[in-house]
């Protein structure tokens, strides 16, 4: 097969903007999204060191956590008792793979476990007997397995195939026209990275794997037409090459020569993110966050658009706001978060993660953080309100609509009246969305005002010493303060050193304390770090001063 690489640059017309993060118990690793609830609101479920059941709330953010001890590793939804209600299969470390019923509620019955020839790596769900009770295909190295479904939440034994050697990820379909699953999958053994397809015989049982070289390592697979021709073609994400390969199909199990697209990798999903009728890609940066590769129809792709740099990878899809638009559940290991990304249409966030902003004095105000909004669709988007929640103040320069091509800033200042982390919402009701749209505001308020902010001792020959230079800690807030530590950090941490009469004191409201601070280069050039005043009583501990000199 020849190889070809797309970068396209995009129109873009799906946005993605971070909504909320919630604190994930350990070693989350993979999601999925049912409404167990019945509610009407897509929850999510997070299985890792435990299985974690976020109940939505309908805009994006979700209930704290019900936990059950794992731990688990693969995931999957679907109703294996056929009583209306969304259940979860999930594969544990241990030679079996486990069923939730789920009660309706949110909650779920005890496990029912059924017997494989491994721990499953991944599972996927379908009927490949067409009893019209769902089976579930897995990886349990070396083998895939086949789990023909009873109808109860119970599988039958395992019918193994060991045709395709080092499978990473599984995808379903029907690759070759005959009306029977079928079931592609992608990984590498040795030195060679593969795509195989099996082909179903209609009674559980699959044929020898049709294998097909690839260029780089895979990651994972995902099904769907994306030229629009009837026959499936697949996409797999690729961990080494950063890059989406996809493979079109000709209907028989085979496919055309490969087409690369640059810039994420790894997990990849698919869905319609802009309601045009035609199927998009989402896989993972290597920055982390999202990137989206909108589909032409034709089988090609627009190049990348990353959003939410550095937050997780995608997870997960769903609707969880209830307007139509499939949004993203992206996983973090550091620190480990659940968040999700809501799809704005339209309308463009950016930036699209949260405005943060970083510690200020209380009954003080912050300087501006801004977020543009811009309007990529064919048609003006009207505004009918935009509130701020919080210790926050905004302006606009929105006014009621946005015009095909346009964009607007809303701008917003932190003014803290009490000190500890807070947050607050740009609530937004426009045309581009049928349910709000949000922009996150997060902010740290202290009682601790220190002056200067900043140091600069400018030139000092190396291995002397500078004079000291000063800062003094004010304590603006009513109660009385003290000190847990003084510390300096920073690249050049040894080339600074302080000395105070703030640890030990308490600092009464309105009272301050000082801080000397000298300059010793050890090296040329140029020297930078940062003192940090840490409390011990009062809330939370004022910005780090930043500290810089230059070594002669």
């Amino acid at each position: 097969m020849g190889t070809g690489v797309q970068s396209v640059a995009p129109l873009a017309l799906a946005q993605f903007e971070t909504r909320a993060s919630q604190k994930l118990p350990a070693g989350s690793f993979a999601a999925a999204t049912g409404d167990f609830n019945r509610d009407g609101n897509l929850d999510v479920a997070v299985v890792g060191d435990y299985l974690s059941i976020f109940l939505g709330n309908g805009d994006g953010t979700f209930q704290p956590p019900q936990n059950t001890t794992g731990p688990f590793y693969a995931i999957a939804v679907a109703d294996f008792n056929n009583d209306g209600i969304p259940d979860l299969v999930v594969g544990p470390y241990s030679d079996s793979v486990m069923v939730f019923l789920g009660n309706g509620d949110g909650t779920f019955q005890p496990p029912i476990s059924s017997a494989t020839a491994g721990p499953a790596g991944v599972i996927v769900v379908g009927d490949f007997n067409g009893d019209h009770k769902l089976d579930i295909a897995i990886i349990d190295n070396p083998y895939i397995s086949i789990l023909l479904g009873n109808g109860d939440g119970t599988f039958q034994a395992p019918i193994d195939n060991s045709s395709f050697v080092g499978a990473g990820w599984l995808a379903l379909g029907d690759f070759n026209n005959d009306h029977l699953l079928d079931v592609a999958v992608v990984g590498s053994f040795g030195g060679s990275q593969n795509i195989g397809v099996l082909l179903g015989n209609g009674d559980g049982t699959l044929q020898n794997a049709l294998v097909y070289p690839l260029a780089h390592t895979p990651g994972s697979v995902v099904a769907a037409d994306f030229n629009r021709d009837g026959n499936l073609d697949v996409a797999i994400g690729e961990y080494i090459g950063d890059s989406v390969t996809v493979l079109l199909g000709d209907g028989t199990g085979a496919f055309g020569p490969p087409q690369t697209y640059l810039g994420a990798g790894g997990l990849v999903m698919v869905s319609d993110f802009n309601g045009d009728g035609k199927w998009d890609l989402v896989a993972t940066p290597s920055v982390f966050g999202a990137a989206e590769f909108l589909g032409n129809g034709d089988g090609t792709f627009q190049s990348a658009q990353i959003y939410n740099a550095n937050r997780g990878f995608p997870a997960a899809t769903g609707d969880l706001n209830g307007d139509g638009k499939p949004d993203l559940v992206l996983l973090e290991n550091v620190p480990l978060t659940i968040t999700t990304m809501l799809d704005t249409g339209a309308l463009k966030f950016s930036p699209s993660s949260p405005l943060d902003f970083p510690t200020q004095v209380i009954n003080t105000t912050s300087s501006q953080k801004t977020v543009e909004l811009a309007n990529t669709g064919t048609t003006a988007i009207s505004i009918s309100s935009m509130q701020v929640s919080g210790n926050f103040q905004i302006q606009n320069t929105c006014g009621s609509s946005i015009p095909s091509g346009g964009n607007c800033t809303v701008s917003a200042v932190f003014e803290p009246t009490s000190e500890g982390n807070q947050t607050g919402l740009v609530t937004i009701l426009d045309r581009a969305s049928s349910k709000p749209q949000y922009v996150e505001l997060d902010g740290s308020a202290t009682v601790v005002k220190v002056s200067p902010a900043a140091l600069n001792f400018g030139d000092q020959r190396v291995g002397t010493k500078s004079k000291a230079q000063g800062l003094t800690a004010t304590n603006k807030g009513s109660a009385s303060i003290t000190f847990k530590a003084i510390s300096i950090g920073g690249n050049d941490f040894k080339d600074f050193s302080e000395a105070n009469d703030c640890i030990g004191a308490t600092i009464p409201p309105g009272g301050s304390c000082r801080v000397s601070v000298t300059f010793s280069p050890t090296k040329s050039g140029s020297r930078t770090g940062t003192l940090q005043l840490t409390l011990q009583t009062g809330g939370a501990s004022p910005a780090p001063v930043t500290l810089s000199g230059t070594g002669d």
